[in-house]
């Protein structure tokens, strides 16, 4: 199969155009996987985060290149623009949580641990207690997606409580109250990332200057806020080589690089080898 753009998903294993605003839904595992022989091909939700809950069976993920199993009781949470693809023994139960990006609205004050989990995803076992909450939780979630309506306020905040009840499994060793900004910066590198907007942009919309957002960076993340722009660039560059068909100059071009070869430059300068040894490795 050719592909010079990777697929982007809609719902789980449903290709189609992106989930609007307020957007959330809820189904099993076995819904959709076993129509595809329990395998999900490697996609994208590029305003769309997902939870998987896995309560039975087996479930092997890949996520932007890394591969994990999950062995029930078990979640991994998937934030938006993420590559992955899935692997299901025969009739694994569990389910399959989508909701669109301004979701993490929800989020309130900076210390909010749902923030980073949303923004960075997760996975990890569950304790038996938290499973038990989490199924019943998912279980009401599906009834009413019968009849699910946009803004559904009951839906929407059963699908806060589920993933509350994961915030803190695998965020142990996580720095505590990131910077409100930071979130911000993040959101706008997703915006603007392939517009290659200066320092200076960016400092001006969180409202600071050039220095205070560098010595922010520098603190909370122990990088410049350069780094983190080109670092989030390479990712993308490196989806996309794992992912597609694209030639080298074909992605530089998407990424809004005018020369292919300086492109493949700061590739090496990031990511530490060229772009061609990406595709040597599949």
């Amino acid at each position: 199969m050719s592909l010079t753009s990777i697929p982007t998903y809609g719902l789980f294993g449903e290709s189609h155009a992106p989930n609007p605003a307020g957007f959330a839904h809820i189904e099993t595992i076995a819904e959709r996987s076993s129509l595809h022989d329990w395998e999900i091909a490697p996609h994208r939700h590029e305003r769309g985060i997902q939870v998987l809950i896995v309560g039975a069976g087996h479930a092997q993920v890949t996520v932007d290149g890394a591969s994990f199993a999950l062995e029930p009781p078990a979640f991994v949470v998937l934030p938006a623009g993420s590559v992955h693809g899935f692997r299901f023994s025969p009739a694994t139960h569990g389910h399959v949580l989508t909701l669109s990006q301004d979701f993490a609205g929800r989020a309130h004050g900076r210390e909010d641990p749902l923030q980073r989990l949303l923004s960075q995803g997760s996975h990890g076992p569950l304790p038996q207690t938290t499973a038990e909450r989490i199924t019943f939780l998912a279980g009401e979630m599906l009834g009413l997606a019968q009849a699910w309506q946009a803004g559904d306020l009951l839906f929407l905040a059963l699908a806060e409580a589920l993933l509350r009840s994961l915030c803190g499994l695998e965020m142990a060793d996580a720095p505590q109250g990131e910077d409100r900004r930071l979130a911000r910066l993040r959101h706008l590198i997703e915006v603007h990332l392939r517009e290659h907007r200066p320092l200076s942009f960016y400092a001006q919309s969180l409202g600071c200057t050039e220095r205070t957002l560098t010595r922010l960076c520098r603190a909370r993340l122990g990088i410049s806020p350069l780094d983190l722009l080109h670092r989030r660039m390479a990712l993308e560059a490196q989806r996309m080589l794992r992912y597609t068909n694209a030639t080298v100059a074909q992605i530089a071009h998407e990424l809004g690089f005018a020369d292919p070869s300086y492109f493949s430059r700061f590739y090496l300068r990031v990511m530490g080898h060229r772009p061609q040894i990406e595709r040597l490795g599949n």
